[in-house]
């Protein structure tokens, strides 16, 4: 009846099998997942089922979604979201796991079943499916994803627009042209909804011949005027006053013979506008200083150190490799210049000029670091902002080149502004209660490099601009209407960013300006604020009790028991009292006396006085994040105390009948981001999300192996490294 011959099976099953690996079964719940789009940008590619990688150990905490990339940013639409972050910034223009495509620094695809991985560049083939996509940003992140279960084509699809849409072949291709004329500029001419990008700024632009005559009104600069003969391009004289003394900046002219005639003509006319018709200091900052291609390399290695290299060295290592750098050596050696040259100013009451090639690059550093440290208006948010627009976007600073935005040519990339915000962050690390802002802002204003939509960090000079916005305009039939070009925002329009409430994270609660209120017996008075006259930095264990710029004087420091120094201190002293110029005196009489945050400010530029600008270049680094500490903490309390004085304030004079913010709206229009509690005496416990990387988190942004015992340890809780005795004979002005 029954063969003894075994049938085959029948059935066949449409299902999957069942897979227990973690690492490729996404238990994903159905929706759509959809990328939010700004005025002008659209999806050129994108691919399903990708997984983003979140620890380079384990792929528990990874998201599955979907990676889309547009014409302005990489996106990565999450299915789930990361329970352990519990606290970041709501950006406006960018998602919480969105990369600006000018952000991206190199595209590199990997096989790892072939064992193979290529650099993409624009318009290139790939000739293998990757399995993994990893993208090394300009701000120091490192993104990868995992193709695992997406399909073959649509990655590869995906990773050549990466690579093809950021690198644009021309400046009208960046993003920021679609972006303003679709959300500023209708096709009639007229401004959507009546927007004026930049409109109601506080910042001067100094665009026009008015902010000019303020700008030399406010410095006293009455035997200047503005001269209007490049109105069309940019405007007034590129000089600061100090004192009667005059900070100028000249190109070089390539006629050697003419160049003599015109500084001669030139510096003539400025002794002529001298008070004291003193005589002029000549500075050849290329001679003097670094050169953009030193500063590129510096930045390499220094990314290299930081974030590409795993942190399994000893501590002496890494801040030998450090060293070796020359990043902070160059941030050193700018600031000392800017020293030397306020020093010529303030002291010589002598009028400087900066002479370089373009004066386009390094006069920036130095005119604005001068500014710095001698005008406290300059340290004011506006003020600052001020000086930026006028000493580096109005003076031509080579933004697009500098920054590579087209990723044309790589001799002309360099982070002069950077190494400019890292100089200014030195000053405000020494000096932060004389800072209207916060190194969070400093931070920010770097990332905004990389969002390429303002006016600011878009172009080489301001004609570039209205030439490539005219042009634009023709070619979308955009009519400009009176405007003669487009009206691309200012980036010091931080409400295209962030919120009022995060804005508020740029404020410093330490800041001493000008006029500052107290309660004295009951009243609110203003008052200018004076520091004690003791001199409280000599009662703090190893710091200098005098100090000279760059120079350690006698019992200025612990030294080691039977250390070398101590033997030689005597004839170290001996042979600095007869070297010392007349610059370096000055520096020792201004760190003899009380410094004045609202008067001239000189930074200490020992080794050991110049730190790591740790929330930008370490806030992605696992390894180096210290939960629960940091500078923010006490940012923290110090924002609570001053959010609970304004209260109090403000308390008082509605008992007094004056006019004041009612209480219910104390909350919303506080200046500070964290707040004190209605309940008098009860200050509120720091927020358990705040680490040394808030508001910044390394979640995601930055994975490659890690290791345990990181060598930061000492190093991010203070620990000095000592000076060979050859060092501290050698550390001159």
């Amino acid at each position: 009846m029954f063969s003894g011959k075994q049938t085959k099976p029948t059935f066949k099953s449409y299902l999957p099998p069942l897979q227990t690996d973690l690492k490729k079964s996404p238990q994903l719940p159905i929706k759509k997942l959809e990328a939010k789009l700004l005025p002008g940008e659209i999806v050129v590619n994108e691919a399903n089922f990708v997984r983003k990688c979140i620890g380079a150990e384990s792929c528990q905490d990874d998201l599955w979604g979907k990676l889309v990339c547009t014409n302005f940013k990489v996106s990565f639409i999450a299915h789930n979201s990361l329970p352990r972050q519990r606290f970041q910034c709501t950006h406006r223009l960018l998602g919480e796991h969105d990369i600006p495509l000018a952000c991206v620094e190199q595209v590199v695809t990997v096989n790892d079943v072939k064992g193979k991985q290529k650099i993409l560049g624009s318009n290139q083939k790939l000739k293998f499916n990757p399995t993994e996509l990893i993208l090394y940003c300009k701000d120091f992140r490192i993104i990868r994803f995992r193709f695992d279960e997406a399909g073959p084509e649509s990655a590869k699809k995906v990773c050549l627009a990466i690579a093809h849409y950021s690198h644009p072949a021309d400046p009208q291709l960046l993003f920021g042209f679609e972006y303003v004329g679709k959300r500023y500029h209708g096709s009639t001419g007229e401004r959507v909804n009546g927007v004026d990008p930049g409109g109601g700024l506080q910042t001067p632009l100094f665009d026009c011949s008015s902010d000019w005559d303020r700008e030399i009104k406010r410095t006293g600069a009455s035997e200047w005027r503005v001269c209007t003969i490049n109105q069309d391009w940019f405007c007034g004289p590129g000089s600061h006053m100090c004192v009667g003394s005059a900070l100028v900046r000249m190109s070089n002219i390539s006629d050697p013979q003419q160049q003599r005639k015109v500084e001669q003509r030139i510096s003539s006319a400025i002794t002529k506008s001298h008070p004291l018709r003193s005589d002029v200091f000549k500075s050849d900052l290329d001679k003097n200083l670094p050169n953009i291609q030193d500063i590129q390399a510096a930045l390499l290695k220094l990314r290299q150190i930081c974030v590409i290299d795993s942190f399994e060295e000893s501590e002496e290592k890494w801040l030998s490799s450090l060293e070796s750098s020359r990043w902070m050596e160059y941030v050193r050696t700018f600031l000392r210049h800017a020293v030397e040259l306020v020093y010529m100013l303030e002291s010589r009451h002598v009028s400087v000029i900066l002479l370089e090639k373009e004066d386009r690059d390094l006069s920036c550093v130095i005119s604005c670091l001068v500014q710095l440290m001698c005008d406290p208006h300059c340290r004011s948010l506006h003020g600052f902002q001020g000086l930026i627009q006028k000493e580096w976007v109005m003076a031509g600073h080579r933004f697009l080149d500098r920054c590579n935005h087209l990723k044309k040519n790589d001799k002309e990339e360099s982070p002069v502004f950077l190494l400019f915000l890292d100089c200014v962050w030195q000053l405000w690390n020494q000096y932060p209660a004389a800072f209207e802002f916060t190194e969070v802002y400093l931070t920010v204003l770097g990332d905004s490099m990389w969002v390429p939509v303002f006016s600011t960090f878009l172009f080489n000079c301001p004609r570039q601009r209205a030439e490539h916005s005219r042009d634009f305009a023709s070619s979308k039939s955009i009519h400009l209407g009176q405007d003669q070009a487009l009206r691309f925002p200012p980036v010091w329009d931080w409400s295209q960013q962030f919120s009022l409430k995060d804005q508020t994270l740029f404020n410093n609660p330490l800041y001493v300006g000008k006029i500052a209120t107290c309660v004295q017996n009951g009243t609110v008075k203003t008052f200018t604020h004076r520091r004690s006259k003791k001199n409280y930095s000599s009662t703090l264990r190893g710091l200098p009790s005098a100090l000279r710029n760059g120079l350690l004087v006698p019992n200025d420091t612990l030294a080691r028991r039977n250390s070398l120094v101590l033997r030689l201190r005597s004839d170290l002293s001996q042979v600095r009292e007869q070297q010392e110029t007349p610059s370096e005196r000055f520096v020792r009489d201004f760190f003899s006396r009380t410094v004045d945050l609202q008067g001239l400010l000189l930074p200490q530029l020992l080794s050991s006085h110049l730190s790591v600008w740790k929330l930008y270049f370490l806030r992605w680094v696992p390894e180096a994040q210290i939960p629960q500490g940091g500078p923010i903490t006490a940012f923290h309390k110090l924002s609570v105390l001053t959010d609970e004085i304004e209260m109090l304030q403000n308390q008082l004079r509605q008992y007094q009948g004056a006019a004041g913010t009612p209480n219910n709206l104390h909350t919303e229009h506080s200046k500070m981001y964290f707040k004190s509690t209605p309940t008098p005496h009860q200050s509120p416990a720091p927020p358990e999300y705040l680490s040394s990387s808030f508001p910044f988190s390394p979640v995601g942004n930055l994975c490659r192996p890690g290791v345990l015992g990181t060598p930061l340890s000492k190093l991010l809780n203070g620990a000095k490294i000592w000076l060979s005795t050859e060092t501290l004979a050698n550390e001159t002005i």
